[in-house]
């Protein structure tokens, strides 16, 4: 197996977390073909119509530090993909966690927890599958979160120059192709995309959007004349369903030039601005801190499961705003293109506003409320027995 991506998740809500393996396709190097021109320095990698798709895998957790591969049973393993990416989250809100898997030059696959073991492939029929034009594109990574501040998750997705990255509003029982609407084709159309964490990055409370960029092919550059190497893109989400493209203004160590394909967001200095690592073919990862000015103030939760996974991994948090508007996030680990974020909940509150409330629905079906916490704060939260 060609394995690009791995998360956990709590498919069977039984208190342990399961592996599910993100497979791209069949590669033989004994058996690779040759493609592009025969001259000097001209061949390229292939296309992946040139390969066979594979079978995603889902390891469900014995308990005992072992695991057991269930993906034929679960159904999982009935569809094949080119999967690149994969996120996790409640996306019909039954409190049952699903996942959404990138693939490259093939319809993306959103499966469907069905609470019994098994799940079902739900991508076309909840709008996800392809682009607006009906056509699939070569995603590369996946985060679901909820961008319009409706409590319902929303679902991001980077692909390759000329596609125009994608954004899918929740719209109850489908999803919206708002890309062309909320401004983000015109914005990514130059860049390939990979890991894509969206996160407050300014502690507005909205959410904004991040990709890491770099051409897919190393000799681009005398093939077609564009760059292999890109800058990082930062797309601050403006609150009214649109997005402004600010990574010229976030700093020349965000826009430096590089093969990016993987990024993760933290709080590694624990100062409420969250910072990013991204990774580069060929060189070192680079740690951004966070040294914005925010525009508002900020919570961070800590998750202590006891009947849930220790992690508290699937639990959905909602903020209550001294002025009625509800913050939605949950907790999840797995984020864009081959990338592990941290495990902890990150919210930005708007400036002059408190929060009134924190509940939080965990893995195991129990409900927890605390009233009028501090902000400017990492609040750890201990599920109560």
């Amino acid at each position: 197996m060609w394995s690009i991506h791995a998360a956990w998740l709590d498919f069977d809500r039984d208190g342990w977390l399961d592996l599910f393996i993100v497979n791209y396709c069949a590669w033989d190097p004994a058996r690779e073909p040759f493609c592009g021109e025969r001259a000097p320095g001209r061949r390229t990698y292939c296309h992946p119509r040139q390969y066979a798709p594979l079978p995603n895998q889902l390891f469900r957790n014995n308990g005992d530090g072992t695991f057991r591969d269930v993906s034929t049973e679960s159904q999982i393993g009935r569809h094949l993909g080119k999967g690149m990416g994969a996120a996790v989250g409640d996306i019909d809100e039954d409190g049952w966690p699903d996942v959404f898997v990138a693939n490259d030059t093939e319809p993306n696959f959103l499966f469907r927890n069905r609470a019994d073991g098994t799940f079902e492939e739900v991508a076309a029929e909840w709008g996800v599958a392809v682009n607006q034009f009906g056509a699939p594109v070569s995603a590369m990574g996946a985060d679901l979160r909820d961008v319009d501040n409706d409590g319902h998750l929303d679902l991001f997705v980077t692909d390759l120059a000329n596609e125009g990255f994608l954004l899918f509003r929740h719209a109850g029982t489908r999803f919206d192709d708002v890309s062309n609407l909320s401004g983000i084709t015109r914005s990514t159309l130059p860049y390939a995309g990979w890991s894509n964490p969206v996160a407050d990055y300014n502690n507005d409370g909205w959410k904004d959007l991040f990709s890491a960029n770099g051409h897919v092919t190393d000799n681009i550059e005398a093939i077609q004349g564009r760059s292999y190497r890109q800058g990082n893109a930062l797309l601050l989400n403006r609150g009214n369903g649109t997005f402004q493209d600010v990574s010229a203004k976030a700093g020349r160590d965000l826009t430096r030039p590089g093969a990016h394909r993987g990024a993760a967001v933290a709080d590694f200095d624990n100062d409420g601005r969250l910072d990013l690592v991204v990774t580069a073919l060929g060189e070192r990862a680079t740690l951004l801190r966070n040294v914005s000015t925010p525009e508002g103030r900020w919570l961070m939760l800590r998750l202590v499961g006891r009947a849930s996974n220790r992690d508290g991994l699937g639990t959905v948090i909602r903020l209550t705003l001294d002025d009625g508007r509800v913050l939605v996030n949950h907790a999840t680990t797995s984020v864009g293109f081959a990338s592990s974020s941290d495990p902890r909940v990150h919210f930005g509150v708007p400036r002059h506003r408190t929060v009134e409330r924190v509940t939080l629905q965990w893995p195991s079906g129990a409900f927890q409320t605390i009233e009028r916490p501090a902000l400017n704060r990492i609040l750890t939260v201990e599920e109560r027995k």
